[in-house]
């Protein structure tokens, strides 16, 4: 099931109802959601798009006068059709990897 939210920005942000649950215990708002899509690392991993910022994006747009302090470690995990499917913060990176060049994922005819 998934719900819209129109935001601040006049975007529509589609939420299953497993993320707006995940939102509403993690205290994280639409907003912060919304700041991590647009201006967040994206990794494409185990079939789902991740939006991250860490400390790297939050200095790269300080220098642009972009305040992003409050959605440092925040994670959006997105289907395919970006749907928002869970949301939460976790400051540790090293689990967005792609599983590229582990020598597990070789494509096909190569």
């Amino acid at each position: 099931m998934l719900t819209t939210i129109k935001a601040a920005r006049n975007d529509s942000t589609k939420l299953t109802s497993h993320a707006t649950a995940r939102m509403t215990t993690r205290g994280i708002p639409i907003e912060v959601t919304e700041t991590v899509i647009e201006y967040g690392r994206v990794v494409y991993t185990r079939g789902a798009v991740i939006h991250a910022i860490g400390r790297k994006e939050i200095e790269r747009y300080r220098k642009e006068n972009i305040n992003l302090s409050d959605c440092e470690g925040v994670q959006v995990v997105c289907s395919n059709d970006g749907a928002v499917m869970t949301v939460y913060r976790n400051h540790n990176f090293h689990g967005l990897r792609t599983g590229l060049g582990r020598g597990r994922f070789r494509p096909v005819g190569r």
